[in-house]
């Protein structure tokens, strides 16, 4: 696995775009739709980044998320062994309509309303653990541990292996060109834990969305068949699945938190308007998301054919990088985009997705925000920023936007 520091141009359009992503992006939709860039690992890719290309391509079937129509030296994405890479984010249909199936009852937004008490409940144990007034990295203190523990109580990963799972996903969304080992270390160490988990929710089955997910692998069909029926997971697909509902759990909904609450901090006029009608939370969130949200890049597709984006053909089978943080700020669909505004109208933001690909964990992450925000205004009255926001340091990804810390006072 590679360094997202390696990403540039064949022009210097996108100087300084780990640091100023939406200037650098603002950059790009001006000169042309479509860009030919080098991926983070080396290897070529095109750079989508207005509003109407992007959403047309998110829904395109033509552009396909299975590396097997990758034409060989293209830029592919993370590098995982097939037991962790057999996930909904490599998938076409049938496959991914199967497995999307299977899972996404779990996710409907009736299901993830049920969790509405125990996630306050965590909230608020996190809060009580800060105390009534201080000062606390925002990040580790709320904004980390309360995502993780809430995927990690749905699918029943048991409490001594959060702390490693949350080290293993910062290693892998932004590698560190110092320690070019880490990141494999890190898939090995995963590939082991869950191999390990699997095997004692098969002993000691829980009420738990793994487990749920096993009695589907065991139940249909007959050992060793690699499928049985519609309704069959083959062993890999059972433990990419748990990866990434996991990985995705976590990763995505703790930059969002970050985000939401630095916009706030940031922009005192909408804090002050949300604190004072806290029923616009639900709505907010959507514009949270589109602003700064934690996913500067839709998952990587491949052509099955030659497709005209924007006015380039790209051939088949070269890699396709669709911005979702330049089309939420092109101002031909979001006028004065780069405007922070809680009472904007952003429906259609394309910042989970749009089309078969849809985030399947967005109302989950929607309810994650919205509860942990509310917690906030209603307990830390007084929340500051604590220093110069020109000093905050955000990961050095490009898959990945979020805060490494988040100093606040209250």
């Amino acid at each position: 696995m590679s360094t997202d520091q390696d990403l540039l141009t064949d022009s210097r359009l996108t100087d300084g775009l780990l640091a100023h992503p939406y200037a650098v992006y603002d950059r790009l939709r001006d000169s042309a739709p479509v860009h030919r860039v080098t991926g983070p690992d080396g290897s070529p890719a095109w750079l989508v980044t207005r509003y109407d290309d992007v959403r047309e391509a998110l829904a395109n079937p033509l552009l396909s998320l299975d590396k097997r129509h990758a034409l060989p030296g293209g830029y592919k994405g993370f590098a995982l062994p097939p037991a962790l890479d057999a996930n909904l984010l490599n998938m076409d249909p049938p496959d991914h309509t199967r497995i999307r199936r299977l899972v996404g009852r779990a996710f409907t937004t009736r299901r993830v309303e049920q969790l509405r008490a125990p996630i306050r409940q965590t909230a608020d144990h996190l809060l009580d653990a800060l105390g009534a007034h201080g000062g606390a990295d925002l990040i580790a203190a709320y904004a980390a541990p309360l995502p993780i523990t809430v995927i990690c109580d749905l699918l029943g990963v048991p409490d001594g292996h959060r702390r490693d799972f949350r080290a293993w996903t910062d290693v892998l969304v932004a590698p560190d060109p110092a320690r070019p080992q880490a990141a494999k270390e890190a898939v090995v160490a995963m590939l082991g834990f869950f191999t390990q988990l699997l095997a004692d929710k098969r002993k000691e089955p829980a009420d738990d969305l793994l487990s749920d997910l096993i009695a589907v692998r065991d139940e249909s069909g007959p050992e060793g068949s690699d499928r049985a029926g519609s309704d069959r997971l083959s062993e890999d697909e059972l433990m990419s699945l748990a990866f990434l509902i996991l990985f995705a759990g976590y990763e995505n909904t703790v930059q969002l938190i970050g985000t939401a609450v630095l916009a706030l901090l940031q922009h005192p006029d909408q804090l002050a308007a949300l604190r004072a009608d806290p029923s616009r939370l639900p709505a907010a969130v959507e514009e949270f998301v589109r602003y700064d949200g934690p996913a500067l890049l839709a998952i990587r597709r491949f052509p099955l054919e030659d497709v005209a984006i924007g006015d380039v053909t790209v051939p088949a089978g070269e890699t396709v990088l669709l911005s979702l943080a330049a089309a939420n700020r092109d101002p031909r669909r979001f006028p004065d985009a780069d405007r922070f505004d809680l009472g904007r109208d952003v429906g259609g933001h394309l910042a989970l997705g749009h089309g078969i690909h849809y985030c399947l964990g967005a109302p989950l992450a929607r309810l994650e925000t919205e509860i942990a925000l509310a917690a906030l205004l209603e307990r830390l009255p007084d929340l500051k920023l604590d220093g110069d926001p020109g000093d905050l340091r955000w990961r050095p990804s490009l898959r990945a936007r979020g805060l490494l810390t988040l100093p606040v006072t209250y």
